[in-house]
């Protein structure tokens, strides 16, 4: 059972075209997007809903889904624990919602989403392609600061954290030569998982790596996300996760979407931890990009102020391809 929840467009729903939306974790629901990123409303300190003018559905119709099952409103009695097992679950999805909905089937379709997203959207978007008797008109597909290419994204974590991706530094000089020491440990087990992308290489490289090269910067109480700002006072740093999160718990809210669960978390850590444990983390899916560029244009766009996905690793990925 996945949940997602359409905003047809402000502007001229029968032409503009459609976007889906995915927030990435893995684990975390695509509605943090839709109240604190790009939706047309946010939900406020006192948990009402103000209006967004710069929401996405002012010249798009926008469907933010809850995937994979069990992530927010979305439930199942089994779970998905890797990228290409949840592109089977979405292609599945979006074949019913062109289906259910044909007048929408005809209209230009973009995929587009962010941090994990970077993994689930060469997975999903090769999915949708490799069908060629398909009710989807995908377009493009879109990835802001996305995780692709973890053997180059991974060797950017010291530069941005340092000093070099044009914010001051965030480390001691002592920790930005302990992430210096640990980088080829890190390259040479995340290579051994582009080889046999196996969970036995896989994983080590994500924890090794995810230690060593991430864990200073977060052991620094900084925002992952935006490398200027003090983290805030969850474990994800945004005030505004709880607020949303509080919406989304009200039974009158719940009853109003047609939701079938108990209670709605922002995030399900066990699901980001399956997908670690299943070696996902590390695949190298960015080698899916050359075969969708030959169908349709891929963007790349990237924040210049986070780390966790950061500008550098970004445009160095791309600039391999």
């Amino acid at each position: 059972h996945l949940f997602y929840w359409f905003f047809e467009s402000r502007n001229d729903p029968k032409n503009d075209p459609i976007v889906l939306w995915l927030n990435g974790g893995p684990g975390c629901s695509s509605l943090t997007g839709l109240f604190m990123e790009l939706g047309p409303s946010g939900v406020t300190k006192n948990i009402g809903l103000d209006y967004n003018p710069s929401s996405w559905n002012a010249n798009a119709s926008v469907i933010f889904l809850d995937q994979p099952v069990n992530v927010g409103y979305s439930y199942s009695s089994s779970s998905v624990s890797n990228t290409v097992a949840a592109g089977k679950d979405v292609y599945a999805l979006l074949t019913l919602f062109f289906k259910q909905f044909p007048e929408y089937a005809e209209q230009p379709f973009h995929i587009s989403g962010e941090s994990y997203a970077g993994h689930y959207i060469p997975v999903f978007a090769s999915e949708i392609l490799s069908h060629k008797k398909r009710n989807i008109n995908l377009q493009s597909v879109l990835i802001g600061n996305g995780l692709t290419d973890g053997l180059t994204q991974y060797e950017y974590y010291r530069p941005m954290a340092c000093g070099d991706g044009g914010w001051p530094a965030v480390l001691s000089e002592q920790e930005c030569t302990s992430m210096d020491n640990a980088l080829p440990r890190c390259q040479s087990l995340i290579q051994s998982c582009y080889n046999s992308e196996s969970v036995w290489s896989c994983v080590p490289a994500s924890i090794y790596c995810n230690n060593a090269i991430i864990g200073p910067y977060q052991r620094t109480g900084m925002n992952p996300y935006d490398v200027r700002k003090k983290c805030g006072s969850n474990s994800l740093c945004y005030d505004e996760l709880d607020w949303i999160q509080e919406y989304l718990n009200k039974p009158e809210v719940m009853k109003a979407l047609g939701a079938e669960v108990d209670s709605y978390d922002s995030c399900n850590f066990d699901i980001n931890r399956n997908f670690l444990f299943q070696g996902d983390w590390m695949q190298p899916f960015h080698r899916l990009v050359p075969d969708i560029l030959k169908e349709i244009p891929v963007l790349v766009y990237a924040g210049d102020a986070d780390f966790i996905c950061n500008w550098l690793g970004n445009l160095a990925w791309t600039s391999e391809l």
